[in-house]
């Protein structure tokens, strides 16, 4: 059928009428063909400006880990994934989208740690150290650990999202469950929208305004949050704790983790959390 003129046209549909007018030999070179996935590059291909909105997102099996761990801090995104620390440990690995490799190690070794950033510029705070909780924080340069600032409340079992400049940690355990979240700016950290479940060993993805939080011990049930309150999403395929989570909102990974109530084994199965886009295109 014909391209509208004006008028809105659904983002999959518009999709295919533009793949269809890239088999024409003049336009099969042109860039914007081989990214007709993207709004961007429908927007660029098309002339018209498109507006994205996703479906009910879903979770696929990924690559196992190197060691199977629980408790770690998860950064990066589901294509160049972080995990660093865990149950008595501070080493960290970095996934590609299919494997897992070895990365620096943390300064501290230390479990129930929340992680943000990216694979090459991360964040790790909180913890637990021995038989005691902590308020530390680490940023990640891609090679090495270095100190950051403090988390306004100590804990551990908490999770973490977004960037070093722009973090997220939510919930955790303090003399109690809590559904507390606080912000990083890069150098301290502000109080931020609590939780609707309060929960412990939960993972966390996303951003400080698009974030993502799930499992916990031991809860399948996901949380979105929009930078200032939480809402409801779609619950893991397999209810778990200590687990480790990074990507984005809308592409997430969850990353080892325990499976069972106590004595329950560390886990090395992955989850995908994907959510398709299904807006419109303005003509």
């Amino acid at each position: 059928m014909p391209l509208p003129s004006s008028g809105q046209i659904a983002f999959s549909q518009l999709a295919a009428e533009l793949g269809n007018a890239c088999s024409n030999v003049s336009l099969r070179s042109y860039s914007a063909c081989a990214n007709l996935a993207s709004p961007d590059g429908i927007t660029e291909l098309y002339g018209k400006s498109c507006i994205p909105t996703y479906g009910a997102g879903a979770w696929s099996v990924g690559g196992a880990m190197i060691t199977a761990t629980d408790s770690s801090a998860g950064a990066g995104t589901q294509n160049e994934g972080l995990s660093a620390g865990g149950y008595f440990t501070s080493c960290t690995e970095e996934y590609n989208g299919t494997s897992w490799s070895t990365g620096g190690a943390l300064i501290t070794g230390r479990f129930y740690l929340a992680g943000a950033g990216t694979q090459n510029v991360g964040l790790a705070a909180g913890g637990g150290i021995n038989a005691t909780f902590s308020s530390c924080t680490e940023e990640y340069n891609g090679t090495s650990w270095s100190a950051g600032g403090a988390l306004i409340t100590a804990r551990y079992y908490l999770a973490g999202a977004g960037t070093q400049n722009e973090g997220l940690a939510m919930g955790g355990y303090e003399s109690g469950v809590i559904t507390c979240t606080e912000e990083y700016n890069g150098t301290s950290w502000s109080a931020g929208g609590a939780l609707i479940t309060a929960r412990y060993s939960l993972a966390g993805a996303g951003t400080q305004n698009a974030g993502l939080a799930f499992g916990g011990y031991i809860l399948s049930c996901t949380e979105e949050y929009n930078g200032t309150s939480w809402s409801t999403g779609v619950a893991l395929i397999t209810a778990r704790g200590y687990v480790t989570g990074t990507g984005t909102q809308n592409a997430a990974l969850a990353i080892g983790g325990v499976i069972g109530g106590i004595g329950g084994g560390s886990a090395s199965c992955t989850e995908e959390y994907t959510k398709p886009i299904t807006g419109k295109c303005l003509g």
